[in-house]
């Protein structure tokens, strides 16, 4: 039986001591610069000493007009290393793998953070973007490799490439980018800016540093058909070491009617991996929740609010098998107690049902 409590092993550098990651959650509590925070460091080494096999940053951005909140950890510049090293060495000496998320937000990045429009593929959106050329797609992916080599010498195990939730990269995949510059219109063209990125941080990085991708199965003009393509050959490819679906629901069905019948977690755990290891997120609460991620193909599940509400969810887990994350709503003296800063719960503060009034 599939506890989540055995170790996994990933094919490049140090292995997992379990199964349960924590997820890269938005936070808004690092300094206005984009370094980290005391706040960022307290609440990471909390789950790296609550024995999460996995801690991983929210995303981080990879240049200035990549910004997606205020109060984002950044990777875009030098001076984000110092910082960035006390949360590596942090979380490792917890015992977890410690893992920076890259994300540039595309055209969701507000325009007041950035001083001007958002850039995107192509154009669209209420407010406007300024469409990227060809030239700026190709500093756009230096940017996320320089931001991976900072994190590689910052001391983080790995990275993850975050190409879900509506994201810069996942606007490259989107169904509606049909750019004429081989940046867009086939599959192919279109998942050319991720791949591209893949290429260049293997090639600016160590053998042993992790590579991993986090995708969305659906929502923001994707095709589930072609998600599911891109995750086995990316899997396959020998490129990855893990790969993140973030599901939003791990056992609901797609909303294409062609895979309807089949819930997202089987439709993506059957697929083949190669070497690489497949992290599912979404709904992940119990660890009833937890076996069945792991017996129906993923390697190791990713917790979000179970990650907030618990520091020490594996150990609870160890020490219950029936664990299952608390209700809702807590108080903001309970998520202080749980290592999250003043703006942390600020931000969730926005979530109904989450904090007590």
């Amino acid at each position: 039986m599939h506890t989540g409590l055995n170790s996994v092993s990933l094919a490049r550098g140090a292995q997992m001591r379990n199964r349960i990651g924590l997820s890269p959650l938005t936070n808004r509590q690092s300094n206005a610069d984009g370094t980290a925070s005391q706040d960022d460091l307290h609440w990471l080494a909390m789950r790296a000493e609550g024995g999460f096999g996995m801690v991983m940053t929210c995303g981080t951005f990879v240049n200035e007009e990549g910004r997606g909140f205020a109060g984002q950890l950044g990777a875009s510049h030098d001076r984000h290393i110092e910082g960035l090293s006390k949360l590596a060495g942090a979380i490792g000496a917890g015992g977890a793998l410690a893992i920076l998320q890259l994300q540039h937000a595309g055209r969701r990045s507000p325009s007041d953070l950035i001083g001007g429009l958002p850039v995107a593929p192509v154009p669209g959106g209420e407010s406007g973007v300024r469409v990227l050329s060809s030239g700026e797609v190709e500093r756009t992916i230096d940017a996320y490799v320089a931001a991976a080599r900072r994190a590689e010498a910052a001391g983080f195990d790995g990275v993850e490439i975050h190409s879900a939730h509506g994201y810069l990269a996942c606007e490259f995949l989107s169904l509606e980018n049909n750019r004429e510059d081989g940046w867009g219109g086939s599959f192919d063209d279109r998942r050319r800016f991720l791949d591209t990125i893949i290429e260049g941080v293997r090639a600016a990085t160590a053998q042993n540093f992790q590579v991993g991708v986090r995708l969305s199965p659906e929502r923001h003009n994707l095709d589930t058909g072609e998600a599911l393509v891109l995750a086995e050959t990316l899997m396959q490819s020998g490129d990855i070491d893990f790969l993140d679906m973030s599901l939003w629901d791990s056992f609901s069905s797609p909303a294409d009617p062609r895979y309807s019948d089949t819930p997202l977690i089987d439709l993506f755990g059957a697929l083949p991996k190669g070497e690489c290891r497949l992290g599912v997120a979404g709904k992940i609460e119990s660890s009833t929740d937890v076996r069945n991620c792991l017996e129906r193909g993923a390697d190791f599940v990713l917790l979000g609010r179970g990650g907030i509400l618990h520091h020490d969810w594996p150990r609870k887990l160890e020490l219950d098998g029936q664990f299952t994350t608390r209700s809702l709503p807590v108080s903001c003296n309970y998520l202080r107690s749980e290592g999250l800063g003043q703006a942390f719960i600020d931000y969730l503060q926005g979530f109904p049902g989450m904090i007590e009034e």
